[in-house]
Parts: structure tokens; sequence; C-alpha cells
């Protein structure tokens, strides 16, 4: 019989025996196929996508009829390929349109540093591990339960009607009488998931969330070339039709302390120069949100940066993953970014001039880009995506005055489509900062870069009252691409640190610098100085700053660092009774002295 083979490199067919191996006719394969392609590599699906996939030299001892191959039948093959070598000289170009085509021409750099390889996942509810906060939720029955409507309600107190049982947390009603813009995480996800799997037909499970991916997929199974070398309908991506998100990944941001915000706005009072800092702190289930979440701020840390009057630019952070990994020592992770955009008014009994309003932005496009990045390089785990990620936690705080003319903070994300869109490198930041551009796929092609960019479009109401869908290019509004969230502080101050008192680090430019007689007052190193075993002296220690400073001395070892930063967070004094006994804290006690 013979059957039809179908890969990437193109279609063959071999005469086969019913009878016989598959293995076997693995070097007739072989020789079908480029010079380069790994041997152990090569499989075998009924399937066009690659499912139901073997390794051919795996199937030993079974037969094409045990298979079910008849005469005719198409199978696909995939494999991996070596990468020859050049000895000393280039790869031969690829050609498109009777142009050189290279490697570097094909992917854009600024993507290829947020970009990565989208994988499909079987079966991710069993490999994808989520944040505890996640399974949490997951568990929750999450619906809102009523009160008996005395009007409306006819039964007695033990009854219930369509009045007053419990309804879905997406429900449209709620959540427009309690003005909530935004469907929570998880609450979108329960409102996909009970369109997508139908549990009373008996079905097999599908992940219910996916994230938009609009870029040209490297693995088409119609069996040509990757792009540049070919494309077809099933490999482009389709054209991108923005609407607002309904859905939010996060819906508050907590500062558990005021005065986290208050000393991060010192620098701007005492200089006049905007300032960055990265906010760590962790997240919770927030119930003024059916099953919703919110971000709880414990500390900034300001990283090395230039500050001038209209902007930052941020330098080289050397000791980033070391501060990334004492925070997680603290039990605390990087969870959002917060930026000052303060000028001082003319009138004296306003504090900040209101630039960012409903008539002009509230985050620019680039700051839109930047935002997009940070989510793209912070995804959440979530095991009901058929990839294993959906969406970000990341979230954006942006210091400026409010239409009263009093300092105020905004809390914002980008979309998931912005995020996709920046991995894909479709859009790119405009002079006017209400309004985002469309990258032109001609001006790409001049460049000598290759690109495919599908055509974006919008929907807007127009004068007339009508729905309407309008070309994106070259330029749209940056509302489709931006998310809202509130913000607040806690009626009683409950952060994870007894003290925000010590220096904060890289502030030299107005004369705040992080010294050891800064670390020696702390501790008040001496006669009298505070004994780690009391509460006194676990207080004096639990400071965000004061551990980042310690940590930069490198003095403590990473054991006796990592006690310091759980002692600091739990404010255990029997922890303190440990630390104290150890070589690197005496020895940081002694030099203090000196």
């Amino acid at each position: 019989m013979i059957l039809r083979f179908q890969s990437r490199n193109g279609q063959f067919r071999l005469t086969v025996n019913p009878d016989d191996e598959i293995a076997s006719i693995l070097p007739q394969v072989v020789e079908k196929l480029p010079e380069h392609t790994i041997t152990k590599s090569i499989t075998i699906s009924p399937k066009p996508h690659g499912a139901d996939s073997r390794p051919i030299s795996a199937l030993k001892g079974v037969t094409f009829a045990r298979l079910g191959l008849t005469h005719g039948t198409q199978v696909f093959l995939d494999y991996k390929e070596d990468e020859p070598t050049s000895n000393g000289h280039s790869v031969p170009a690829n050609r498109l349109n009777g142009k050189d085509v290279g490697d570097d021409d094909v992917t854009p750099l600024a993507a290829a540093q947020i970009n990565g390889d989208v994988q499909l996942i079987k079966n991710p509810w069993e490999s994808v591990k989520q944040s505890t906060l996640d399974d949490r939720l997951d568990q929750q029955d999450g619906k809102i339960h009523r009160k008996k409507d005395e009007k409306m309600c006819r039964h007695g107190p033990k009854g219930m009607c369509d009045y007053c049982m419990p309804v879905e947390p997406y429900n449209k009603e709620y959540l427009d009488e309690k003005k909530i813009k935004h469907l929570s995480y998880h609450a979108y996800l329960r409102k996909v998931n009970q369109g997508k799997n139908k549990y009373e037909q008996g079905s097999s499970y599908m992940p219910p969330l996916s994230e938009p991916y609009y870029r040209v997929n490297p693995q088409c199974p119609s069996g040509h070339q990757p792009f540049p070398k070919g494309i077809c309908t099933k490999c482009q991506p389709s054209a991108i039709t923005l609407q607002p998100q309904e859905y939010r990944m996060v819906d508050h941001v907590e500062f558990a302390d005021s005065e986290i915000i208050n000393r991060f706005l010192n620098f701007w009072r005492s200089s006049g120069a905007q300032r960055i800092g990265y906010m760590y702190g962790h997240y919770e289930a927030y119930e003024e949100v059916p099953l919703g979440t919110k971000a709880v701020v414990e500390a900034i840390y300001e990283p090395p940066q230039v500050n001038e009057p209209d902007g930052v630019t941020l330098n080289d952070w050397e000791n980033e993953a070391a501060i990334d990994l004492l925070a997680s020592q603290c039990g605390l992770q990087r969870v959002g970014v917060v930026y000052t955009d303060l000028l001082q008014p003319d009138d004296p009994e306003k504090t900040a001039v209101c630039k960012r309003h409903i008539d002009s932005y509230f985050l620019s496009s680039l700051e839109i880009l930047f935002a997009a990045r940070h989510q793209a390089k912070y995804p959440r785990p979530s095991k009901w995506s058929d990839t294993g990620r959906f969406g970000s936690n990341f979230v954006t705080c942006v210091v400026s005055g409010d239409e009263q003319g009093q300092i105020a903070v905004a809390a914002y994300q980008a979309s998931n489509s912005a995020v996709e869109m920046v991995r894909a490198d479709i859009i790119e930041a405009s002079a006017e900062p209400s309004v985002m551009l469309v990258q032109d796929e001609n001006e790409e092609n001049e460049l000598g870069r290759v690109r495919y960019i599908p055509e974006v479009f919008y929907r807007r109401i127009n004068e007339y009252g009508r729905s309407v869908q309008e070309n994106a290019k070259p330029s749209f509004p940056v509302e489709y691409l931006l998310i809202t969230l509130t913000h607040g502080f806690p009626l009683e101050k409950k952060g994870l640190f007894a003290e925000n008192r010590f220096a904060i680090e890289n502030r030299s430019i107005i004369g705040e610098a992080q010294e050891p007689r800064d670390l020696q007052k702390s501790l008040r190193a001496g006669s009298n100085r505070v004994a780690l075993d009391t509460q006194q002296g676990v207080e004096a220690v639990s400071d965000f700053h004061l551990l980042c400073y310690v940590a930069s001395l490198d003095i403590l070892s990473k054991d006796e660092l990592a006690l310091l930063a759980r002692l600091s967070a739990t404010r255990d004094p029997s922890l303190g009774a440990q630390l104290m006994h150890t070589p690197g804290w005496a020895t940081l006690e002694t030099i203090l002295q000196m």
C-alpha cells in the first residue's frame, strides 16, 4: 500500500507492507528530509497540528495495520535540525522578492528581548503551578449572595426566589449596581469556562483561556518553510480588532503605609525632578470585587537613575537580582512600578498641575509601551490557559496632579492585546501622547527588515451614535490599550516592616546617602546597642531600605542575610537571638563600633 507523508519540507510517498514495523521505514524517511535532520527527533502523527505524535524510532514492534493506516492515508512528520557549521563563513541568505534575507532581518531586536516561543501545554491544569492565591480563589464558589428583597420576595425566611438567589460573579446587573467597570480575572475565567465547557454534555475539557497571538506562527501545519521563506493563511495572524478589555488581572493597588508614597515624593519636593521606583509587595484577595485580586505594596526600591524635571532615564541596575532575592526572602515580589509626573503650579493653594485628564490623556503611548514590556516580563502562571500563562499581575502607578490640583496616585495596566502587540513589535509611541502608532510594513522593508504586520482595526461611536469600525493605521487612541485600577490606603497601618526611616538608596544627588553612621544610629552600635532578641531590637532592623544597605556591604553570608530578611519580615525575637550569635553579625557590629 502507499502512504502519503507531509512535512514542512514538502510531501512524498512510500510503498509499505501493512505488516511491516513502522520503525523500519526510518532510513527511507531520513533520505526525504533535509540533510541536517536529527534522526531521533523525527515524529509521526495522524493530525496536521502534531497531536498524538510519537518518535518513529520508538515504534519498534508496532505495525502499520495496528495503527489502522490504510492505502492512501496521509500522515504528518515533524523533526528538528542541527545548525549547519559555516566554517567561518556566513550561511547563504534566503531570498524573498529577489532580495537577500538574513536571520537578523527576520525578528526585530526590540521584540526579541521580551519575546519567546509560545508552546501549547497539554493538560496545563496538571503541570502548571499557580500562585497560592489563585489556587485558593479557584476553590471558592464565587457566587454573590443577596439578601431577601422585602418588596419582591413572597417566600418565608428559609425560601429563595429569582430576586434573592445567588448570582454569578460576572452578573452585569450587580456589577453596574456596584459601579464595577471591569470583571476580575477569576470572574472572567468563570464566565469563559461556562461558555466553553459544557459539563452536562460529558465532552472533554478544554482550557478556557487563550492569550492573543499576533505573530507569524513559526510551526505552520501546512508544511512549508518558516517565514520569511514562506507564509500562508494558516500561519499568518488574523486581522486585529481592538476593543476595550472587559476584565483586569489586578483590581486594586493598596499601599500598606501612606509613608511609603510620602517618602517617595520627598525626592520631587527637594529637587523638582521626577523619580521612578519599583514596588515590592504581595497579592491578596480583594473583597470589594467578586473574586478580586489586589496588590499590596510594602516597599519602593529606587534604582540608579538620572532625574530631570520632565522625565527619568534608568541606568544599569547592577544589584537587581540581589534585591529581588532579598525581597523574596522577605516573602515579597516585584508587583509594579511607580513614577512621578509632577509640576509645581503658580497657584499657591494647589500643590500640582493637572496634566492628565479626560481631555488629554491618562497614560501616554510611550508609558503604555513601558508598562506592556514589564507585563510581558512578568507573566501570570495559569493552569486554565493553553500556554500555561495568561496576562500579568504587574501594575503601573503614576503620581501626578488631579483635577483639584492635589497630588494623587493613579494605577493602570496595559491590556493583554497591548502586551502581545509589543511582543510582535506592531505598535510604537507617538509624539502625541494620546495616540499610538501602528508600524508601517513598507517602511520596515525599506530599512531591510522583513516584517508581516497584520491589519489593525478599532470600533468607535461616530457622530450619529452608530458603532463603526475604523482602520487603526497610521494611529489610534491609546484608550483601547489601557486598563484602570483602583488604589487606596488601609485605615490602620499594617505594613510588613515596622520602620521606614532609613535613608533611601541612590539619592546622593539631593544629599541623602546611605552611610555606616545611619546604620550605626539605627542599631545604636556601642555600649547601649539594641539586642536582636528583644522586640525593640527586632523592630530596629525591620526596614526594607536598611536590609538593602546591609546586603550591599557584603559582610553577612547568604544564610545570615536570609536569616536577617526573615527576621525583618516576621519580627520573631527567636530569629534575632539566632542571628546575634553568627560571625557575620558580630563582624558587622565590630565595624560599626570603630
